[in-house]
């Protein structure tokens, strides 16, 4: 068998001065600098345990994971799986994330997918490693399998004591197996790590400094790069007075090509430094709606197909039968990541082959992009992950990556990027506008016959966004919109006899769209519960009651939901809004519920507000929370999930909005783009559903669908008035009170 291949994250980042990567290959070293593709050589297709899993001759694990720890805690949560299945101590384990030479490609990490679908796989590899280890002790102990028991990396005969270690058994040496999807797992009852909330085990270094992120990273011989953006989205470069900065010490080389202008320096400040004085002339260009008209620029964009999401019952005809009709329209605003870290990046060319380190979400996309754009095998491209600032979806982290390369390759030296927060707030792709149309119709019985709806909203799905370097340079690019699944949860799952649901897919959008924390299901859970908010309220009956009502008795777990969440939140039963209302501060709460994209995780909230109705102030003061994930891995971590999707969220509700002139973005510092400060954070309470006979489902989405609606209704209760618009801000709250 051949020598494993086996990397310590002390290997990967080695502190003290300079930082830099270096990889070990028993039995001998290699630095990931060499860029020599075969030294690092290893499996890295799913159906291999090796390209998963290592055990070294000391018996420590290593874990090789596509998926990667976006500040989510799943980096944890993954050594978890890991150590449970194979029965090793948690301490034992390693892991590498997203290195393309190194890690399967288990797709970007998004979607809430790292624990559903990542969790799982490496669980299989794991429990088929198990498995062939007990063979492989059941035949050196002259023993069958049945008697043998597993702890903490040592196989033990159950009556006489005698044993092996895994270490004695493979370590150094490679698996050399398929991984069996049929291989038996740990039954949950024995499970001593999975479900136990581990303490992160990133944390500790975060907390005292010694942490890498990517943006402390360095390699030698580095070199620093800035970027000149154009003044205008589509302006083209017509000169540049290189001149301007002869003045500025340590210019290495001004980079042109295209539309794309670049600065590589000896030294961060001189980088800076020269893309602020750098002399360039562009052209004019307007491509940007007006800002006022956002809207009605959406509904006039040309609809390329329908995508019929529900179909059920014959809505033509009920609609036009006897009984009351709602309508109403919400809209949600274009959304920038907001990452509170810039992007950076780090590119080297050498012998041939690109090295690219950046904290992508999705290394092995990125790979075949730098390919593509650049022209070369994907063999001769690597990309390596190095935590970075949260990104919660596709933000700057990967033009950075673009960014570098293209400076690296026009000096032949490595170079570092840093973006600035003008950057980031101005040239990360976005979270493109949503309009909905929504109509109900109503028996003179009181039951809701029709539901009917209609979502505007741009072409595409997830896969990847062109990065600017390649566009501006005219590289090639795949040239699609990837806005993300927008179309999830715009069916609804109640059980209603007549709906259809149907989303508009538009040609275009006004930015360089991408997926942000929960694509298109907040938007679409936003406006369905508010509407189903409205439709209760014009019943006058309770909303959660009217929620029950209309789930589906069958669905326990749903039920499950709404019944504890209105014991979380000791719900007050009653219609919306409260008799005093006319007060000037006024408190409300409002419900929303979802079970994501009909299929998976099921969560509740209720929000607590206080609005004031001179200033039109909105304060979220408490959120509950209700979730059922099925088997939770690291309740630690979910938890950690819930409230940071409540946090940021209460912040898109009631903040966060790109605003732009014809040209380009204006909103480009947190002034201009204020997020939820600490002093305004809600409190939040959780109730955790853990089933762990169940399949794990993701929690770093979901919880942010309900929360939107739970703030509208909330409002309306406590005022009277609707809140259709996201964000809420003050003049538009002063607007809705005005109008009741």
């Amino acid at each position: 068998m051949n020598a494993p291949f086996h990397t310590s994250r002390r290997d990967l980042l080695k502190a003290g001065g300079a930082l830099v990567v270096a990889f070990s290959i028993s039995p001998r070293i290699e630095s990931a600098l060499a860029q020599d593709a075969a030294a690092v050589a290893k499996p890295v297709t799913l159906d291999q345990v090796e390209s998963f899993l290592a055990i070294d001759a000391k018996g420590a694990v290593t874990l090789y994971a596509g998926k990667v720890d976006l500040g989510t805690g799943v980096r944890t949560a993954l050594s978890q799986i890991v150590a449970e299945e194979l029965d090793v101590p948690l301490a034992s384990v390693t892991v590498v994330e997203g290195d393309t030479a190194l890690t399967p490609d288990q797709g970007a990490t998004y979607g809430s997918q790292s624990i559903q679908t990542g969790g799982v796989q490496i669980r299989q590899a794991a429990a088929t490693a198990r498995n062939a280890l007990l063979e492989q002790a059941a035949q050196r102990l002259n023993l069958d399998k049945s008697e043998l028991s597993v702890n903490e990396g040592k196989i033990n005969a159950k009556s006489n004591g005698a044993g092996v270690t895994y270490a004695e058994l493979i370590g150094g040496k490679t698996f050399e197996l398929k991984v069996n999807k049929d291989a038996p797992m740990k039954a949950p009852a024995d499970y001593k790590i999975v479900g136990k909330p581990i303490a992160r085990i990133d944390v500790p270094d975060k907390l005292t400094g010694r942490f890498t992120y990517m943006h402390d990273f360095r390699v030698p011989g580095m070199l620093h790069g800035s970027v000149v953006r154009p003044p205008a989205i589509g302006a083209t470069l017509e000169s540049v007075d290189e001149a301007s900065i002869k003045d500025i010490p340590g210019i290495v080389k001004v980079v042109r090509e295209g539309n794309f202008l670049g600065i590589v320096t000896d030294n961060e400040w001189s980088a800076v430094r020269a893309a602020r004085e750098l002399k360039a002339t562009w052209s004019k260009s307007q491509t940007l709606p007006d800002e006022k008209k956002l809207w009605e620029h959406v509904r006039g964009t040309k609809i390329v197909k329908d995508d019929v999401t529900s179909n059920i019952g014959d809505v033509t005809t009920a609609m036009a039968g006897e009984g009351r009709t709602l309508k109403a329209t919400y809209d949600f605003t274009i959304h920038t990541h907001g990452s509170i870290g810039p992007s950076c990046a780090i590119s080297e060319f050498k012998d041939g082959k690109l090295t690219s380190w950046s904290a992508s979400q999705a290394t092995h996309n990125l790979r075949k992009q730098l390919a593509k754009m650049f022209g070369m095998s994907l063999d001769d491209v690597r990309c390596i992950y190095v935590d970075g600032a949260g990104c919660y979806g596709r933000n700057g982290h990967e033009d950075a990556a673009a960014d570098a390369a293209m400076l690296a390759k026009a000096v032949g030296k490595p170079v570092r990027v840093q973006w600035s927060r003008a950057d980031e707030h101005g040239w990360d792709p976005k979270g493109p506008p949503t309009l909905i149309d929504l109509r109900a119709k109503l028996d003179d019985k009181g039951n809701i016959v029709v539901w009917d709806s209609e979502f505007f909203i741009p072409q595409g799905a997830a896969g990847t966004v062109d990065l600017v370097a390649a566009t501006l340079s005219d590289k090639p690019v795949d040239g699609m919109l990837s806005p993300g699944g927008i179309i999830g949860d715009s069916a609804i799952g109640y059980k209603i006899p007549n709906i259809r649901t149907v989303c508009h897919r538009l040609e275009t959008t006004p930015f360089r769209p991408s997926w942000i924390r929960t694509p298109g299901r907040m938007q679409n859970t936003f406006a369905n519960e508010c509407f189903l908010d409205e439709i209760a309220a014009a019943l006058k009956v309770d909303p959660l009651e009217l929620r029950v009502r209309y789930t589906d008795p069958a669905d326990e777990r749903g039920l499950d939901i709404l019944d504890r969440l209105a014991k979380l939140s000791t719900w007050d039963k009653r219609p919306s809004p409260r008799k005093d209302a006319s007060s000037n501060i006024v408190i409300g709460r409002g419900v929303s519920y979802v079970k994501y994209e009909l299929t998976r995780t099921y969560v509740g909230a209720v929000a607590e507000v206080v609005v004031n109705r001179t200033s039109g102030d909105v304060r979220v003061t408490n959120v509950y929370v209700v979730h059922d994930c099925g088997q939770v891995i690291n309740p630690n971590g979910v938890k950690a999930q819930i409230e940071g999707n409540v946090i940021q969220t209460v912040s898109r509700t009631l903040k966060e909005e790109v605003t732009f002139d014809r040209s380009n973005v204006t909103s480009l510092d947190w002034a201009s783009y204020p997020i939820l400060r600490f002093p305004e954070l809600p409190e939040i309470e959780i109730e955790l559903i853990d089933r762990p006979t169940e399949k794990p489902w993701g929690a770093g989405e979901p919880t942010a669908a309900v929360i939107p609606a739970a703030v509208s209704n909330a409002i309306f209760d406590a005022t009277g008035a609707r809140l259709r618009s996201v964000p809420f801000k003050r003049e538009k709250v002063k607007a809705a009170l005005r109008s009741v």
